[in-house]
């Protein structure tokens, strides 16, 4: 059985349930869903305007910083090999040779 009612959350987040009696005793879950959807316009998790929420300025990498993201996104989608490592001293230790 599934009762659903739709309440104001008050400031103070407390609320008290009266539970109907067609609710048998015993073990339950509760599911708060929000009412209202967030208006997010870009499936990327960045805000409203597609803008990232940490930065309220627009920001231009400089040219060191595309280059590493243009080879990071190379590396995703195949372009170029990228080296996978199965732990962090195994992957300093190839950062320390010489290649």
């Amino acid at each position: 059985m599934t009762i659903e009612q739709t309440i104001e959350i008050p400031a103070s987040r407390l609320i008290t349930i009266e539970v109907p009696p067609e609710i048998p005793t015993g073990k339950v879950i509760l599911t708060f869903t929000s009412a209202t959807e967030p208006k997010v316009t870009a499936d990327d998790g960045l805000d409203f305007e597609g803008e990232c929420p940490l930065c309220a300025k627009s920001h231009t990498p400089n040219a060191e910083t595309a280059a590493a993201i243009r080879e990071g996104r190379a590396m995703m989608s195949g372009e170029i090999p990228s080296k996978l490592y199965n732990s962090l001293e195994e992957m300093l230790v190839d950062l320390d040779s010489d290649d």
